[in-house]
């Protein structure tokens, strides 16, 4: 008989967004006269750039000729596009090689499928509030999971204990869900404690581009002594609205070297190589084409216009939360806006109270951990007159 992996008896029975769309369904399906405006799932709404578009359509004229069509390509990610990643980081600050970037079908597929790189054995500590993937990929593993509590009174923004001991640890700046971001002095704490226990971070950057605050790091490489102990994760997703066209990647620096049970060693960058050679066949060749505009200056230029755009929506959601003087992180240099729920309500029971009254869909905080039951999630990524509409209803909630 075959015997299936009952460890995801132990995971909720519905990731935690298929949950919200289930909801919104029923209710559009029962009310369909109701305009909804969804600001609670992360996706973009403003279409690929110009530059992209450009590149895109070559790339397909390039797979329509025998001299340039590509089939398998590196697993990795073509050099073209490595090599964009790696000067993009270099006008940043950091100085990374071209072979420690992994490109990808996004952070979220690499955040989940890194934990193949560790044992069943270690150790994962993990914010609470938390994006759920890191849970649950850990939960379907069999790994033991303990929380950091990310509290209004430490600003969402876990620090080290050097009380509890773990081995990988999983933290997101600027965050998600709630908008928080760590400074150079917070992240310097968490890869000395990482460097000092053996540790090794996951860290996810998918909203780095949203960071506009001078001496905030939008890399955890600017950190001294990172490229020992951590691994970072990005995405075009939110940087360029490719959450349909799928491309991010992951870097993994060659220094991180680790002993085996039998005193040989491992290098992280070699087994992550040998894990996308054999479970990965890379993405498509037009995609790469159409992402490695994208880190041209002209490209990020393109792209910089779009995030201004979110950064206008959220903008306006944080001033409605002032207005109406709810208590709130993030709206400055991430597209979230986290938010203490009014009335003292439960947030699967705002969410509810939101969508039936005034049609506005949310994230429950719930969903990402317990510290999040009271706390509520708004995205930037609609459009500005939607956005709008949707601040007015909101207010129409304190009358």
């Amino acid at each position: 008989m075959a015997k299936l992996n009952e460890n995801y008896l132990n995971i909720k029975q519905s990731y935690l967004f298929s949950e919200i769309a289930k909801r919104v369904n029923d209710f559009c399906a029962e009310n369909p006269d109701k305009k909804v405006i969804r600001l609670g799932i992360g996706d973009v709404t403003l279409p690929l750039g110009s530059l992209v578009i450009d590149a895109l359509h070559s790339a397909v004229d390039e797979m329509g000729k025998a001299e340039t069509f590509k089939g398998y390509g590196p697993e990795q990610g073509y050099d073209f596009l490595r090599n964009g990643i790696k000067d993009y980081y270099s006008r940043n600050g950091v100085e990374l090689e071209a072979d420690e970037i992994f490109v990808s079908d996004g952070a979220k597929s690499d955040t989940g499928n890194f934990t193949d790189m560790f044992s069943v054995d270690n150790t994962v500590l993990v914010p609470d509030p938390v994006y759920p993937v890191y849970v649950d990929t850990n939960t379907m593993n069999g790994r033991k999971i303990i929380y950091m509590d990310g509290t209004a009174e430490n600003g969402f923004l876990p620090m080290p204990d050097d009380s509890v001991k773990a081995d990988v640890i999983y933290l997101c700046s600027p965050n998600n869900p709630t908008g928080a971001v760590y400074n150079k002095e917070q992240l310097k704490a968490w890869v000395d404690y990482a460097n000092k226990n053996d540790a090794v971070i996951l860290f996810d950057s998918a909203y780095e581009c949203f960071v506009s605050e001078p001496g905030l790091p939008r890399s955890i490489f600017q950190i001294e002594g990172a490229k020992t102990c951590a691994v970072e994760f990005c995405s075009l997703s939110k940087t360029a609205g490719f959450t349909g066209t799928r491309c991010g990647y992951t870097v993994v620096p060659k220094a991180i070297v680790k002993k085996t049970s039998d005193g040989r060693t491992l290098s992280l960058n070699q087994m992550w190589n040998r894990r996308q050679t054999t479970k990965f066949n890379g993405v498509p060749y037009i995609i790469q084409r159409g992402a490695a505009k994208v880190f041209t200056e002209e490209g990020m230029l393109e792209a910089k216009g779009m995030i201004d755009t979110y950064r206008k929506n959220a903008k306006l959601i944080s001033d409605t939360m002032d207005e109406l003087g709810v208590k709130y992180t993030g709206g400055i240099n991430s597209p979230y806006i986290w938010f203490e729920c009014p009335f003292n309500m439960y947030s699967w029971d705002f969410f509810d109270k939101m969508l039936k009254e005034i049609q506005v869909v949310g994230t429950p905080g719930a969903g990402f951990g317990k510290n999040g039951d009271n706390y509520f999630r708004l995205t930037s990524f609609n459009n500005y007159e939607n956005t709008k509409e949707a601040m007015e209803r909101f207010k129409t909630l304190f009358k």
